[in-house]
């Protein structure tokens, strides 16, 4: 299985006992205000989505990593590399994408996971490119994109839930380019890649 470290951040494959903190973060409104279409999700829904992230690893050989606080061994939230299966138009591709509970929302940490999941994405998966899509309006979800590099290049409606949403792009050539992921705060360079045990 993969871990990876960075600064403050554990990612780590998910455990039992992630379901109830997930579940929490799930249920705030706040959080869900730009996924899908805004609905909160129940334990039981939190718990089917923790099943899809690990089947996603089994299949893929990438997923969802739950994001933990290394310092309080708080579960923040996910990120990772998923296929974007929603968005039929933009396939084949891989997405990386986020979601933090709010305690941990203006500290960087979106930012700090998603670039060591992107960095896992290039380096250790082989892709060529990623993207991430956010709906429009989602300025926050946005501002992490573009201090991983990334940059708009198409602009749709999301069909599951009608609201408009943008897609990003990353090459793994543009990656090499920016100096292999270095990001604007300097934070997100993972210490350690475990890798497969």
């Amino acid at each position: 299985m993969v871990t990876l470290e960075t600064p403050r951040l554990l990612l780590r494959r998910w455990r039992a006992e992630d379901v109830a903190p997930l579940a929490a973060i799930n249920a705030d409104a706040e959080v869900m205000r730009w996924i899908g279409d805004g609905s909160v999700r129940d334990e039981d829904r939190t718990r089917s989505g923790i099943e899809a992230m690990e089947r996603g690893w089994e299949e893929q050989g990438f997923g969802l990593f739950a994001v933990e606080i290394r310092s309080t061994h708080e579960l923040a939230g996910f990120t990772g590399l998923s296929v974007p299966d929603f968005l039929p138009e933009v396939l084949p591709a891989v997405e990386v994408g986020w979601r933090l509970g709010r305690a941990h929302w203006g500290q960087g940490l979106a930012t700090e996971a998603a670039a060591a999941a992107v960095r896992f994405g290039f380096e250790d998966c082989a892709l060529k490119r990623i993207i991430s899509i956010a709906q429009v309006g989602n300025d926050a979800s946005e501002g992490v994109m573009a201090k991983l590099g990334m940059h708009p290049f198409h602009e749709t409606v999301d069909p599951s839930c009608n609201r408009r949403v943008r897609v990003f792009e990353l090459t793994s050539d543009r990656f090499r380019e920016q100096g292999a992921g270095n990001i604007s705060t300097g934070s997100s360079r993972p210490e350690r890649l475990q890798g497969w045990d």
